[in-house]
């Protein structure tokens, strides 16, 4: 009898509370839009709010999630990407939960109101579910516009918890990467922030020490441009971002952090974390694109260039960006009848915009009669055979050229890119595996 007596008076009334303090509950936790040009970064924003929730008792972060967004959103912020985490609580913190994230907003919420104005202010979201998200919430956002009503109104419909700036943007990003799911072959980065002293100054990063860690640690990637021996791990805004570190796996990019730190003229991240990414997916692109060119290539200002072609029963206009490099290269040598291949994303202007090209097939080049006596056979007439002038040899009416392949490229397969440098976030190398 007081056994039972000591069990009521220390709180647990009976097997269903006791039960509830032991299951869990999965919480998708999802944060857009903290970004200044001249202050913060939402991946330093969504550690600071990581650091907060460690302190609920029980809590257990399981994932962190780093997604990159349509490039070409009307709102997008700087390096257009969001984040997420999936957490574990015990069923009796979520209160708790709840109101931590809604402290820590109002915080960033202020914070941000203090800002210099821009054009596109911050508009920070978060959004808490513990339901699974629909996927369509990250394949609209990454494939292009997002109405944000609509959005908004889903994501409140599904009875997630929203925390929003009035201007609501921040919610399309911090939907989209609580519902991404990560497939088997998804990449790694690992992003270091600086100490706070350091912020706005340059950063020390020696560029052999970038050069070597490539070296060591193979399984990590995008770290320099080879093409010019430029080091692209660390950003050049004024952020509280020290670099990225991108790789295959969790471990990669760990064991890359750790050596890179002990590299005595590095300067020191004053923290890091690991996140799953969408990074080097291709999941911004619909496929790969066939078709006939019906131009000649028209180069415009800035050198970039531009070339219609027929693909299935309409013409579209594909534009190869200066930046690219050996994509704008290789367009500027095609000409009307060749057969090409390409990925791209359709711009709100209407173009394609290209990050690969492949030649298929070359339309003929330098075409020429056949020789005879040191000079080109002549056509006679309309029906009549070529014949020498010299020796009056006869020969079908024909042309003649040499195959031709494109001049001056470095190509993967056929396929030409950008150098790593003016590549994109979401853009699969050729090195990773060829487009079909």
């Amino acid at each position: 009898m007081r056994s039972r007596d000591r069990y009521q008076r220390g709180g647990l009334r009976n097997t269903g509370e006791y039960a509830m303090r032991n299951e869990t509950l999965t919480a998708r936790i999802g944060l857009d839009d903290t970004d200044h040009p001249e202050f913060g970064c939402t991946t330093y924003s969504f550690d600071e709010l990581i650091g907060c929730l460690r302190e609920i008792d029980g809590l257990i972060v399981k994932e962190r999630r780093l997604v990159r967004l349509w490039p070409y959103a009307s709102r997008r912020t700087r390096g257009n990407g969001a984040l997420s985490a999936v957490v574990k609580i015990p069923m009796d913190r979520k209160t708790a939960l709840l109101e931590v994230c809604k402290t820590w907003f109002d915080g960033i919420r202020t914070e941000i109101s203090n800002y210099p104005k821009t054009k596109n202010n911050p508009s920070p979201a978060l959004v808490i579910s513990f339901e699974m998200p629909p996927e369509e919430w990250y394949w609209e956002a990454v494939r292009g516009e997002v109405c944000l009503q609509t959005r908004y109104n889903a994501v409140a419909d599904s009875g997630a918890f929203i925390l929003t700036h009035e201007d609501l943007w921040g919610i399309i990003g911090a939907s989209a990467a609580i519902s991404w799911t990560p497939p088997v072959d998804h990449t790694w980065e690992l992003i270091g922030w600086r100490l706070k002293d350091k912020i706005g100054t340059e950063r020390k990063i020696s560029r052999e020490s970038i050069h070597e860690m490539s070296e060591l640690f193979p399984e990590t990637f995008m770290n320099r441009d080879p093409t010019s021996d430029k080091a692209i791990i660390s950003p050049r805004t004024p952020c509280p971002v020290l670099y990225g570190i991108r790789g295959a796996s969790k471990t990669a990019v760990e064991d890359a952090n750790s050596w890179i730190q002990d590299v005595d003229e590095n300067e020191t991240c004053s923290k890091w974390a690991s996140h799953m990414t969408n990074q080097l997916s291709d999941d911004h692109l619909a496929g790969v694109g066939n078709g006939t060119v019906i131009s000649k290539p028209e180069v415009i200002k800035g050198a970039h260039a531009i070339v219609k072609v027929i693909t299935g029963n309409k013409s579209e206009d594909l534009v190869a960006f200066s930046e690219g490099g050996p994509v704008n290269k290789l367009l500027r040598q095609l000409v009307p009848g060749d057969m090409i291949s390409w990925m791209g994303l359709s711009s709100p202007d209407g173009a394609i915009h290209l990050e690969r090209l492949k030649l298929v097939s070359a339309s003929p080049r330098n075409l020429s009669r056949p020789e005879c006596c040191g000079n080109s056979m002549r056509s006679k007439g309309t029906g009549q055979p070529l014949q020498c002038d010299k020796c009056k040899a006869r020969a079908e009416k024909l042309w003649i050229y040499d195959e031709w392949s494109p001049m001056g490229l470095n190509l993967v397969d056929g396929w030409s890119q950008p150098a790593p440098s003016n590549r994109r976030h979401l853009s699969k190398p050729l090195e990773h595996g060829i487009p079909l």
